[in-house]
């Protein structure tokens, strides 16, 4: 009897569980790095332009001291050291806090105090730079004025402390999310060989980190140079001083200066015109303060590759005993600088809460401002919210976008030069990004002051914090991972897709809630382009000729008329909404952040 031999008919290959073609994941990166390169291109047009409309003289922009537009006199150094100085001063605060602080959170605390800690570092991120102002005038400047017996308090100090409380929350953040991106085992691979925890970290974790905490200074840096409204209102503005000898140097700390920034925040901008070279001078102090930018990101960029390349090995000096007594000593140093921004916010909080007391009444939050200086905020706060929410909207696809080109598809090369355009970018200060949209949006295409024109000045604002928080996450990637992924036969738009997108997530929240907090206080832009002080009305019904009243330009209108106790009381309470807006915002990021975050991918 003959046997039949069962066959398997074929099968046809299930093709619905392949992964799907992802070329749109390029498209969507080249767009987001195309736009970085675009809005740094309209600012950069708006000064060559003003350059071009008159006759700048750029070895005296460049060497001399004296500024007198009655003179023709347009020179530009004072400001240049004052940026320096206070620029200087305000990352030697900053940088050794933030680096404690965040190896503190990240090495140091249990994940059920350290949440709650980093929480609070991220609240400072909710303070509005024109609350920074507010509270510098308040405290800051008497400080100085009693140690260094003089009047008034502005002073260059008086803006590098101001600064420096300012960028501390951007620097914790970024650092943190680098820290939590090193792999687990590397850590105990490092514990096994007996090494103290301080020695973990340093030859362990910091290297593999470098990368990623280099960038938060890059963006605290960025800020600290586009500041413009707290620096405003504390620096003094006072042209031409220039110290001649280290004596006279300490001495200038104390007193009154310029920087590039306040210089272009003033009315001068205004009272120049559009032409001629007093315009062309304030022009090339624009872009005096780009090129310092894209040098200090250059010089980042430079330093953190030489120091990837460098394998560091653990150095073991002295008996067992010291070394554990150091360990001791690294842990009380770090756990102090993590209280050092702990207690900023409570202080601030604190004045808030006694100063604007009023905004804990409700009608305070439904009612319509009424008069100079009465009634509530209602239409301030919905325009605030609509001019963040639409920010929000348009920034947040672009920066990743970019962040994703910057961290995977380009060679080192390239993503060096869009690295650099990013902080340029970031680094430009707020009043050229208003004057720029008012030229652009307001003027040429006929918007006049328009909410929408507002929201997309905002954007240069938070892209560049979005890309290079990103960025540096993907850098961070293990490289299993990338292997694993790979050897499936995934394509890198694939991989992309799969990989990168989850695994960055968590930072890139990150990116956009820290520059959602910085644009939810810019005012600068605000006072060009899309608000007025009364008269808008609730919900704009259009795009053009559509102001809205924001927060903000509020404050700082009323901030303005100090003689008047009714203004004072109503921009401190007008602070505590603004303040209380962005905190809630700030805190539902944080929490979406963790939910996406979960566990460590690299345990």
């Amino acid at each position: 009897m003959a046997t039949k031999t069962l066959t398997r008919p074929p099968v046809a290959p299930d093709t619905g569980s392949r992964p799907r073609p992802s070329k749109w994941i390029w498209t969507w990166a080249y767009t987001g790095a195309f736009a970085l390169a675009a809005l740094l291109l309209v600012v950069i047009g708006y000064l060559g332009a003003g350059v071009a409309g008159g006759h700048v003289d750029w070895p005296q922009l460049l060497t001399e001291s004296e500024w007198s537009p009655a003179n023709s006199v347009y020179g530009g150094l004072a400001m240049v050291y004052g940026t320096a100085v206070v620029c200087v001063l305000a990352l030697v605060i900053a940088v050794p806090i933030s680096w404690g602080a965040a190896v503190a959170l990240s090495e140091y605390l249990p994940p059920r105090l350290a949440r709650p800690l980093r929480m609070c570092v991220e609240l400072l991120a909710a303070v509005p730079s024109i609350v920074y102002g507010l509270i510098g005038i308040m405290v800051v400047r008497p400080v100085i004025a009693r140690i260094a017996d003089v009047p008034g308090g502005d002073s260059l100090a008086a803006a590098g402390i101001v600064l420096a409380v300012m960028i501390i929350p951007t620097i914790v953040a970024v650092s943190v999310d680098a820290l939590a991106a090193v792999p687990d085992r590397v850590r105990e691979a490092a514990y096994s060989l007996g090494l103290t925890r301080r020695e973990v970290v340093r030859s362990a974790v910091l290297p593999l980190a470098r990368s990623g905490m280099r960038a938060a200074v890059l963006l605290g840096l960025a800020r600290a140079l586009g500041e413009a409204i707290a620096v405003f209102l504390v620096v003094g503005r006072a042209d031409g001083r220039m110290p001649t000898s280290f004596g006279e140097f300490l001495d200038s700390l104390s007193h009154p200066g310029q920087t590039l920034t306040t210089k272009l925040a003033g009315p001068e901008p205004v009272l120049a015109g559009t032409s001629g070279p007093y315009f062309a001078a304030i022009c090339g102090l624009g872009l005096v303060l780009l090129a310092l930018v894209a040098a200090a990101t250059v010089w980042g960029t430079r330093g953190r590759n030489r120091g990837a390349s460098a394998e560091r090995s653990p150095k073991f000096r002295g008996t067992p005993r010291m070394r554990l007594q150091r360990d001791r000593l690294t842990m009380t140093l770090r756990l102090g600088a993590l209280l050092v921004p702990s207690v900023l916010l409570v202080g601030m909080l604190a004045l808030l809460v006694t100063r604007g007391s009023s905004a804990f009444d409700p009608s305070f939050w439904f009612t319509s401002a009424t008069g100079a200086a009465g009634g509530g905020v209602r239409d301030q706060i919905v325009g605030t919210v609509l001019l963040i929410a639409t920010t929000g909207v348009l920034a947040l696809p672009l920066g990743f976008g970019a962040g994703v080109l910057i961290g995977v598809h380009t060679s080192e090369r390239t993503a060096r030069v869009l690295q650099t355009v990013t902080v340029i970018l970031g680094g430009a200060p707020t009043i050229l990004l208003g004057l720029a949209g008012f030229v652009i949006l307001s003027t040429t295409m006929g918007w006049g002051r328009s909410w929408l024109a507002g929201a997309i000045v905002l954007v240069p604002v938070v892209v560049p914090v979005i890309a290079l928080t990103t960025s540096a996450r993907v850098r961070s990637i293990p490289a299993e991972l990338t292997e694993s992924a790979m050897s499936l036969g995934l394509t890198r738009a694939q991989y992309v897709r799969s990989v990168v997108v989850p695994y960055t997530w968590p930072a890139t929240i990150t990116g956009l809630l820290l520059g959602l907090a910085r644009a939810a206080g810019e005012t600068a832009p605000l006072l060009f382009t899309a608000t007025v002080f009364f008269g808008a009305p609730t919900v704009p019904s259009g795009i053009v000729e559509s102001p809205v009243q924001a927060l903000p330009t509020h404050i700082f209108t009323l901030s303005q008329d100090s003689g008047d106790p009714q203004a004072v009381t109503q921009a401190w309470g007008s602070a505590m909404v603004l303040v209380l807006i962005t905190a809630v915002l700030l805190s539902a990021a944080v929490a979406l952040r963790n939910r996406f975050e979960g566990e460590r991918w690299t345990t």
